[in-house]
């Protein structure tokens, strides 16, 4: 259990996850992970009553990725048994209609999350980044497959190799995110898109997400594929002293906190 993570269970079957550690950007320990994963889980049960899923942040703060001080607190532990994945696994495989709001930065797993997500609204201040590489490791939620799918593959090698920073404004251009709105009505439109899911007939909803999503044994190996290479990563020298340099002089704008 986090208190860092909120879950309610709206009216109309949508339920809301919200990170909720605004001194730390909304930086996700492992007690976050396993409260988002758990929540996910929970919502595809069959009496949940849950028909759609809404994460958010808090204003100007969707998420700063990983909490790096508490991942490396299980250091010495395989990737492969860490909460963060743990609950990249579940996000994989939830049933339940995801919608995401991200209002400010959403770095690292603040990015990749949304890539799951059925459906994206952003405000102006969204902000996104995916700093791997330079923290000497490689991509995570399967993201290396989906995102070269979704913008073509330079553009994703632009944004996983270089890290490049994006706009929600550019994210709705490359198809990332489906619309920019105002900070103060972003939640509230993200949930009654929920509620209009969720007001479905739920059979159809899940045949339908299927069939959109395609190749979910793809998408499932891609992911294992990137953990065990994320694994191998966290042992070199070179992401040792990229850790090393950051927790030396912080972190830099659009990296993990």
């Amino acid at each position: 259990m986090s208190e860092h993570v909120t879950v309610e269970d709206l009216a109309g079957g949508v339920r809301l996850i919200r990170m909720n550690r605004p001194e730390k950007k909304n930086a996700l320990t492992g007690a976050m992970y396993d409260r988002m994963r758990e929540a996910l889980e929970a919502a595809d049960a069959p009496d949940s009553g849950i028909g759609a899923v809404v994460f958010a942040g808090g204003a100007g703060i969707f998420s700063a990725g990983n909490d790096l001080a508490d991942f490396m607190a299980g250091a010495g532990k395989p990737f492969t048994q860490a909460p963060a994945l743990r609950f990249i696994r579940q996000l994989a495989r939830t049933q339940a209609p995801m919608v995401a709001a991200v209002d400010g930065i959403g770095v690292g797993i603040g990015t990749t999350l949304t890539l799951h997500c059925d459906l994206v609204y952003v405000s102006p201040a969204a902000r996104f980044r995916m700093p791997f590489v330079e923290l000497g490791l490689v991509p995570e939620a399967a993201s290396s497959y989906l995102l070269p799918r979704r913008v073509g593959r330079l553009k994703a090698t632009e944004m996983l190799l270089l890290s490049e920073p994006f706009t929600g404004d550019a994210a709705v251009e490359l198809g990332l995110a489906n619309a920019v709105m105002p900070a103060d009505m972003l939640l509230e439109h993200a949930l009654a898109q929920a509620g209009r899911l969720a007001a479905l007939p739920r059979k159809a909803v899940a045949a339908t997400r299927r069939l959109i999503r395609g190749d979910q044994a793809a998408v499932e190996a891609a992911l294992e594929a990137e953990a065990e290479a994320f694994d191998a990563q966290l042992q070199t020298e070179e992401a040792q002293a990229a850790f090393r340099a950051f927790f030396t002089r912080g972190p830099k704008p659009g990296a993990p906190a």
